[in-house]
């Protein structure tokens, strides 16, 4: 799962292709060289750590800036909670339609809002922000119930908390919720573990942090309120007498809720396959939250990031031209293949700050020249 799917399938496919298979060279060469190559991985390994050391360093920064970020998004908190009420100056937002219309219209406009305003009961707030969020998402829309949704017009911030300077690193999300009739909780937390150093026994396979785990929280809930549980009643016939009676059985039941029970990952680290790709998508989702649903949290309420993201997969098209089409555009007067070079490469920072690569249900962070890679394919 992610937020360009179309995106991910094209550039896995393309990865696909580069892979190949060894052309059996390294086998043919004498011993002296391939003394050398061992030398050459040797230094291989030596790089890996290095870089393993500057995704902590990159972690430390992002604990930097999320103290900086934080008062603004309590700020924003506490607009939707209704705590604060905006001044007019931090309510001024151009739109770009009424840049067209006249002083007169304008105001004409103004007074029907107004007017409108006033006939409509005054809400709090903003009702159902976090809600009406996951369900504009399609990654998190996928995994609510309706039974799920009177729940999160209680939800009320999600936050994200890194771990402490010289601790393991991990990130922990944190869903706050007001006083309702579902549980007593008044935070619901999520914690992923992460390692960023290569892997003694298959060091070349180092490609960033990489999410190892993940613990949820127990959930509190009021008798008859839990709705990752469900009821069901079964008729079942005696072998003997032959009368039927009903027994009645408790099974789960599918919720948002799920969210914070994941499969525990055994020490061994061997997963059956089902609970592996609950994993998988877990991480994704875990991921996905802290990078962009927290940070931009008001533009995918608003449906804004949704058609950036459109815009990404027409980018996208447009990138992966065929070659007939790019021989008419090198013929036009006005063709500019700077602009073209640019509109790919903001292609490529965007699947980069948007998407994760699932390997093994794991999710691999990449860097700087990943991006540089991808922009040489698709441009």
């Amino acid at each position: 799962m992610m937020q360009n799917p179309q995106i991910l399938a094209a550039l896995q496919e393309r990865l696909d292709g580069l892979v190949g298979s060894p052309s059996g060279y390294m086998e043919s060469l004498p011993k002296v060289v391939k003394r050398r190559v061992n030398a050459l991985k040797n230094l291989q390994v030596k790089c890996a750590h290095i870089e393993a050391k500057f995704y902590e360093e990159v972690h430390e920064l992002e604990r930097k800036y999320a103290a900086l970020y934080q008062p603004l998004f309590d700020k924003r908190s506490d607009i939707i909670k209704a705590v604060y009420e905006p001044t007019d100056e931090e309510c001024e937002w151009k739109q770009e339609e009424e840049e067209e219309l006249t002083e007169e219209m304008k105001e004409k406009a103004k007074l029907e809002e107004e007017k409108k305003d006033e006939e409509k009961e005054d809400p709090k707030g903003i009702p159902e922000f976090w809600l009406t969020v996951f369900k504009n998402v399609d990654l998190l829309s996928e995994m609510l119930q309706e039974h799920d949704e009177p729940i999160l017009k209680h939800l009320q911030d999600i936050k994200v908390k890194f771990s402490d300077a010289g601790q393991p690193m991990s990130f922990t999300l944190e869903f706050h919720f007001e006083p309702n009739d579902f549980f007593t909780n008044t935070v619901l937390t999520k914690t992923y573990k992460m390692r960023s150093e290569p892997d003694e026994s298959d060091p070349f396979s180092f490609d960033g942090p990489e999410i190892m785990g993940c613990t949820g929280c127990t959930i509190d809930w009021t008798k008859g309120k839990n709705v990752t549980l469900k009821t069901i009643k079964k008729k079942q016939k005696h072998k003997g007498r032959g009368t039927v009676r009903t027994v009645t059985k408790t099974v789960p039941n599918d919720s948002f809720f799920n969210f914070f029970t994941p499969p525990e990952v055994p020490e061994s680290g061997e997963l059956d396959e089902d609970s592996e790709a609950v994993l998988a998508a877990d991480f994704e989702i875990g991921h996905f939250i802290r990078e962009r649903i927290v940070p931009r949290a008001v533009l995918y309420f608003t449906g804004e990031a949704i058609e950036d993201d459109d815009d990404d997969v027409s980018e996208r098209q447009f990138c992966e031209g065929e070659g007939e089409e790019e021989a008419d555009e090198e013929n036009d007067p006005s063709y500019d293949p700077k602009v073209r070079i640019q509109s790919c490469f903001r292609l490529i920072s965007t699947y980069r700050i948007n998407t994760e690569q699932r390997i093994s249900g794991r999710v691999w962070l990449r860097g700087v020249g990943y991006i540089l890679f991808m922009l040489t394919i698709l441009c």
